[in-house]
């Protein structure tokens, strides 16, 4: 896992290094800039002509130390001022100085088709405000150059906690950032206009009370616990699916599906009796169950490790009393459940089920399904994603798997983990209900003395196996025409790589 920060974090990280260890901020300018130098030579042509577009803060001091290294480098390089020197920060104003001293050229109306390559030091990650008049000009005949664009530390205009674009912002092809990854830099839209993104080490302190927010990396997947050559499908784990009304067998069928190509020893559907003859045609690894009674529901829930709860449950009589006694008979004996779908759309209808809740629940709703869990708008939601996520475990002591583009997972104690696997494609039919049956089957594989991994850490990891499954099918099959059915396919690659990186 790596460490991510909020603008905020990040500014107190940067003073404790400068007041606290005693490393000089010019110091820090200094390791920036040869950090985004090493890093755009690596894509730099034979004959470059660069532009260094600077504001007045200490992104734009990054700016100017990167223009001074690649001019001392011979490559042709330019500075186009963004602002008046009179406002220029401390740091900024020594590092124009020692520009003027080496003779940097300074354009005041750059022909844009002159450069090969452009590098934006506008704002950094302090923007608060959006991005007007002259400045949203700039960055508008920046985005229209065909050269390489490079921003340094995060794309201007790009509000660096919730990736959201501020009026306007710069379309960079790479960026490097300092110290450690920003939020801004995870959550659409920022993470598009970011492009390749480059965490670089200039020496930032790291405090321990830094923070609690992480992105998973492939080689996260060594923390999934061997399958142990001397068990059997007992040990491996027994998964129920809860799911499927008439008419929704498909939704059933991927989780469990999912949960058995991810590794869980057997599994077993409950659903409707018009569903049997489809998912034993389907899926004949598959028990089903399609009786519902006090004895049998007893049987089915005493027999399993995890339960999952809602894919195509449906939102009529049956649905509800199914979910109410499952999820509540759940709770009693302690067994994980992945809550998804129609499960969270009756939960939103029924606010007081939420009683049934706890630490044994992993809910896994997209922004729709929160909307009416909260009442928040769609948009609210989009724009404080982290938050929403982390507020909702919080309050129900679950772990929260808020699905998007960057998918969020958040404990109910506070920790946030952002996923950055996956891709556009997996925005199709079933992708979530595959999901589920991903995430049962990663909480079977700690069932055997691995009580010491948390939900949401368990959680996260199957949101990202289920990524790494979207960018393998995305590999054979393109985005657009990528399906569920193809995520589980998937599934054995991903574990193949996942052994790959373990060598």
């Amino acid at each position: 896992m790596k460490e991510i920060v909020t603008c905020s974090q990040m500014k107190a990280l940067d003073n404790h290094t400068i007041k606290e260890m005693g490393i000089p901020s010019c110091v820090l300018m200094e390791r920036a800039a040869l950090k985004c130098v090493e890093e755009a030579e690596k894509i730099f042509g034979p004959q470059e002509s660069v532009l260094v577009v600077c504001g007045c803060g200490n992104n734009g001091g990054d700016g100017i130390a990167i223009a001074r290294m690649l001019h001392l480098k011979g490559i042709r390089t330019h500075i186009f001022l963004a602002g008046k020197e009179e406002s220029m920060t401390e740091e900024t104003a020594l590092q124009w100085k020692i520009a003027r001293n080496y003779h940097i050229p300074r354009v005041n109306n750059p022909q844009w088709r002159e450069y090969t390559t452009i590098v934006d030091a506008i704002f950094g990650a302090g923007l608060s405000r959006p991005v007007e008049g002259n400045m949203k000009n700039l960055i508008h005949c920046m985005n229209d150059s065909s050269a390489k664009k490079i921003s340094v530390d995060i794309p201007s205009g790009i509000d660096g906690n919730t990736g959201m674009e501020m009026g306007i912002a710069f379309r960079a092809d790479l960026t490097v950032t300092f110290g450690f990854r920003k939020r801004g830099l995870c959550f659409y839209p920022g993470r598009m206009y970011a492009g390749k993104t480059v965490v670089a080490d200039i020496g930032i302190y790291r405090t321990k009370e830094q923070g609690n927010a992480f992105v998973m990396e492939e080689q996260d997947l060594r923390c999934l616990p061997p399958r142990r050559p001397s068990g059997n499908k007992g040990t491996f784990g027994k998964v129920l699916v809860v799911a499927g009304s008439e008419g929704m067998c498909g939704a059933a069928y991927l989780s469990a599906a999912a949960a058995l190509k991810a590794g869980a020893g057997m599994v077993q559907i409950q659903t409707v009796e018009a569903n049997r003859i489809p998912l034993q045609i389907l899926l004949p690894e598959a028990m089903v169950s399609c009786t519902f009674t006090e004895e049998e529901n007893s049987r089915i829930l005493s027999w399993c490790d995890v339960v999952v709860i809602g894919p195509g449950l449906g939102n009529y009589g049956l649905s509800y009393e199914r979910e109410l006694w499952f999820l509540k008979k759940a709770g009693e004996l302690h067994k994980p459940v992945i809550l998804d779908a129609d499960g969270l759309n009756l939960l939103a209808l029924r606010p007081k089920w939420k009683e049934y809740l706890g630490e044994h629940v992993v809910v896994t709703p997209h922004i729709g399904e929160m909307s009416r869990l909260t009442g928040k708008t769609i948009g609210e939601i989009q724009n404080c994603m982290a938050e929403t996520a982390l507020s909702y475990a919080e309050e129900t002591k679950t772990t929260c798997v808020l699905k998007d583009a960057c998918t969020v997972t958040a404990g109910r104690e506070g920790n946030l983990y952002l996923n950055l696997s996956g891709n556009e494609g997996m925005a199709t039919a079933g992708s979530g209900d595959v999901l589920t049956g991903i995430l049962a089957a990663v909480f079977c594989m700690y069932l055997d003395g691995e009580a010491s991994v948390s939900s949401e850490i368990k959680a996260a990891l199957g949101v990202y196996l289920h990524g790494r499954c979207g960018d393998i099918a995305a590999e054979k099959y393109g985005s657009r025409s990528l399906t569920a059915t193809n995520l589980i396919e998937a599934l054995p690659e991903a574990f193949c790589r996942k052994e790959e990186v373990l060598l």
